[in-house]
């Protein structure tokens, strides 16, 4: 970690990122904001019980945006850079740049008045000696599951970053947030036969990591289940989305509903405002609020607070995900889910979650019948301007409402919006994860895999 203490650093970023602030009005600007970001990481990563990579990096890093007028320019710098040079250029880029009524800082009634601590921050450091026991614990115990024949390697790694915000419209702001993760990836069976799977845990704070042990033991177990697939058929069937593939699905409903795709019209839910978009009852929300979980921050990057959200109520659609220059557009007011990203700020999700059903997943399971686990999806068929969707899969035939043999080498088909207006949830949610959603069950998808006889 950076020599110095967290308190220490952030003051000095703070000031730092208030100087570059102060330089850019000085040159020209009519309204500025600065990112001073630190980072901190440690990681290590073994395959068959010796070490293969150890990395230690720290950096502190600058990002200023400069406004002249409605004219935009931002440029990132390492922490080294002189300050008046950074302005000058960037007020120069923006007068160069093209008008947009959107541009501007959050309006000021929108910012947050104070910062809530959500407890994102374990000063903990493990050390590299410490993450090495770790990653060697969670391969040893995926290759001591029977039928695990290789490893892929394991990991374990620690680090934190900081973010300090300063506006010239007043705000100024900092938080921190760490992060811990253990991993191990093993091969099952031999020659043209082997299967490969994973299993990871990753959270704020270390003393929430899961055991390294229980973390491998999974990702052999997973890895052997896959062995001797057969072949899917070729037909229509109910395909139910293990909670690690549902997520995904909660992705692209985030993505779909981003302001900044809504005012491009490029998302396939651009003319769904207020309107059923899921089955009656269904809920979806977003939540930058909560304390010790992954999307939280207690201000967006514009220094406005989002609240929580409900996304959607009874199936209908109420909002989309809004920072001030897409609400802008939209001709609408932010939602505090501005995110710093490359030349701007864009919305993003926080903690976006498919609210779970009443079922367990084994009763959803049974009531289907028969019908298609899927367990890993692959490829980049997702189209989100038309909604169609085609994913290469594997997973396990669902047989008598019970899950059997594991099959793979298929393709699963449909279109988002059949999807959506389709789906079953279980009650497994696990909301550990930023983006988080239980098992989900959809009828009527189509499957590709072998020919039928």
């Amino acid at each position: 970690m950076l020599n110095e203490t967290p308190t220490a650093s952030d003051a000095r970023l703070l000031n730092a990122a208030e100087r570059l602030v102060q330089q850019a009005l000085k040159a020209g600007a009519t309204a500025a904001d600065a990112v001073a970001g630190r980072s901190a990481s440690v990681g290590v990563s073994v395959r068959n019980g010796k070490v293969e990579a150890s990395d230690n990096s720290e950096s502190d890093g600058f990002s200023l945006r400069v406004f002249v007028g409605q004219r935009v320019a931002s440029i990132s710098a390492n922490a080294t850079a002189d300050a008046v040079a950074l302005a000058e250029r960037a007020v120069a880029m923006a007068k160069a740049s093209p008008e947009d009524a959107s541009q501007g800082l959050a309006d000021p009634e929108d910012l947050a008045r104070d910062i809530l601590d959500l407890d994102l921050y374990d000063p903990t450091e493990p050390g590299a000696d410490r993450l090495r026991e770790m990653a060697l614990e969670a391969e040893a115990a995926a290759l001591a599951v029977k039928g695990i024949t290789n490893s892929s390697g394991a990991s374990a790694g620690a680090g934190s970053s900081g973010m300090v915000l300063v506006t010239s419209g007043g705000f100024s702001g900092t938080y921190r947030r760490s992060g811990f993760s253990v991993s191990a990836s093993v091969i099952a069976g031999e020659g043209t036969g082997m299967e490969r799977d994973y299993d990871y845990s990753s959270k704020l704070h270390f003393s929430d990591l899961e055991d390294a042990a229980i973390v491998g033991r999974r990702a052999g177990e997973r890895a052997v289940r896959r062995l001797s697939p057969a072949k899917a058929q070729t037909g229509t069937a109910t395909i139910v989305f293990d909670p690690r593939v549902a997520r995904s699905l909660a992705g692209h409903l985030a993505g779909a509903i981003n302001g900044i795709a809504v005012a491009r019209k490029s998302t396939f839910l651009r003319d769904k405002l207020g309107q059923r978009i899921l089955p009656a009852g269904f809920r979806v929300t977003d939540n930058p609020l909560v304390p010790r979980r992954g999307g939280s921050r207690p201000f967006d990057g514009e220094g406005v607070r989002g609240q929580p959200l409900d996304i959607v109520v009874d199936g209908v659609l109420q909002t989309w995900l809004l920072s001030s220059s897409a609400a802008r557009e939209l001709g609408l007011k932010t939602n505090g889910r501005g995110a710093r990203g490359g030349s701007g700020v864009g919305p993003t999700s926080t903690n976006f979650a498919f609210e779970p059903g009443t079922l367990a997943p084994a009763e959803l399971i049974a009531g289907i019948g028969s019908g298609i686990y899927v367990t890993e999806v692959f490829g980049q068929g997702v189209n989100m301007i038309t909604g169609q969707y085609s994913r290469g899969a594997s997973g396990f035939l669902i047989e008598n409402g019970e899950i059997a043999g594991p099959v793979s080498e298929f393709t699963i088909a449909s279109d988002l919006n059949h999807m959506f207006a389709h789906l079953v949830v279980a009650n497994d949610l696990d909301r550990n994860y930023s983006t988080a959603a239980p098992t989900i069950a959809i009828e009527g998808m189509t499957i590709a895999g072998a020919a039928q006889n």
